[in-house]
C-alpha cells in the first residue's frame, strides 16, 4: 500500500520573530549569549530552533532576551541553534525548513562531530555551538511537534532525565526513550546521556508548531526549568509566564520505535499521540503491505506522524505506562 493518509494544512497562528538582531551573540558564537552572575552556581543553557520550522522556541528565548533576564547565581546561556533552517521558512512550504541539509538534532556524537570528512550545514553549527554546550550543566531544549498533540517532556532513557523532568513539572507526560535510529539528539550529547554525570537536559515538545498554546507551554516550562535550576527568582521572569500546574504528571516508557523500510507506510487512523490501545494485536498501520500491531496491552502512541516520511525514518514510537 502507498502511503495515503491526507495532511490537515495547520494554520500559522503565531508571528515568526526576527531574530537578527540577536545575531552578534557575547560567546563569539553567533546567536547564543551567555551571562554570568559572578556568583556560584550551574551553567543553565534554554535552546531554540533545533528544528527551523518550530517557533515557539525562538519566541519564547527572544523574550528573555527582550526582557534583559539575567542569573542571580551561575550562568545562563540562551540559544538560538538551526538559525540558516529558520531564515528558509515559507508559510507556503511551512515543514520544509525543518533543517537545511540534515537533522541538527541527529549529530550529536562526538565521533561525528569530530569527523572532519563529514560536512553540512548542520554539522557546522553544531560544531561552532559544542564549546558554550560542553560546559552546560542543565539544558532545555525547546521543540514543537508535526500534528497537533498535547505536550510531552522527553526525558531521555536515564533516571536524572526522569527526575529533572519530574522536578520541572510540567508538561504532564514524561516520555523515556533511547532516541532515534538515525542519530543523537542534543539532549543525550556527551555528559547529558552518562548516569555518572550531575549534567543532565530535558527537551520539551511544547505541542504544533505554529499553534498559539506551543508558545503558552514553551513560556512554562522554561519558566519551571529557570526556577527549579536555581539561577533565577519568580520575580526575575516575564510576567505571566508560569501556567498552573498538571493534575499529575506520567511516565511513558518508549519500548521500540516503528521505522520506514520504504515510502510505502500508513495509519490506520488519523492519530496525532498519545492514543492508548487497551489490548496487544491492534492494527495501527500497515507497512510494506503488511499489518503493524500493538505488542501489549495498554499500548501508547508517542509522536505519530508521516509528515517526514521515508525509508529509515521514526513514524512512531510505541510506549507503555508506568504503573
Amino acid at each position: 500500500m502507498t502511503q495515503q493518509q491526507p495532511f490537515d494544512a495547520y494554520p500559522v497562528e503565531v508571528e515568526f520573530p526576527d531574530i537578527r538582531p540577536y545575531a552578534t551573540g557575547n560567546t563569539g558564537v553567533p546567536y547564543v549569549h551567555t551571562f554570568d552572575s559572578g556568583t556560584p552556581g550551574p551553567h543553565v543553557m534554554v535552546n531554540a530552533l533545533t528544528h527551523g520550522n518550530e517557533v515557539c522556541g525562538a519566541i519564547t528565548v527572544a523574550g528573555l532576551l527582550a526582557h534583559g533576564l539575567r542569573p542571580r547565581r551561575g550562568r545562563l546561556t540562551l540559544s538560538f541553534a538551526n538559525v540558516d533552517a529558520y531564515a528558509r521558512f515559507d508559510a507556503a512550504r511551512p515543514d520544509a525548513s525543518r533543517y537545511v541539509d540534515q537533522d541538527f538534532n541527529r549529530v550529536w556524537t562526538a565521533a561525528v562531530l569530530d569527523d572532519t570528512s563529514r560536512d553540512s550545514s548542520e554539522l557546522r553549527r553544531a560544531r561552532a555551538m559544542r564549546p558554550v554546550i560542553d560546559t552546560v550543566d542543565l539544558l532545555l531544549d525547546l521543540h514543537s511537534m508535526h500534528e497537533k498533540s498535547r505536550p510531552l517532556i522527553v526525558s531521555g532513557p536515564l533516571d536524572k532525565g526522569i527526575a529533572l523532568a519530574r522536578a520541572v513539572g510540567a508538561p504532564a507526560d514524561i516520555i523515556v526513550d533511547e532516541g532515534h535510529p538515525e542519530g543523537r539528539r542534543m539532549r543525550d550529547y556527551a555528559d547529558f546521556g552518562d548516569p555518572a554525570s550531575p549534567r543532565n537536559a530535558i527537551l520539551v515538545e511544547c505541542g504544533q508548531h505554529w499553534e498559539t498554546r506551543a508558545v503558552d507551554v514553551a513560556r512554562d516550562s522554561t519558566a519551571r526549568f529557570l526556577l527549579q535550576s536555581g539561577i533565577v527568582e519568580a520575580a526575575d521572569l516575564p510576567d505571566g509566564w508560569l501556567r498552573p500546574d498538571p493534575a499529575a504528571q506520567r511516565v511513558i516508557r518508549v519500548t521500540e520505535p516503528v521505522v520506514a523500510s520504504t515510502m510505502d507506510f500508513r495509519f490506520a487512523g488519523p492519530y496525532t499521540g498519545l492514543e492508548t490501545f487497551a489490548e496487544a494485536g491492534a492494527v495501527i498501520a500497515w507497512r510494506d503491505g503488511q499489518p503493524v500491531v500493538t505488542p501489549y496491552d495498554h499500548c501508547v502512541l508517542v509522536m505519530p506522524s508521516l509528515r517526514q516520511l521515508r525509508p529509515g525514518v521514526t513514524v512512531v514510537r510505541l510506549g507503555r505506562l508506568d504503573r
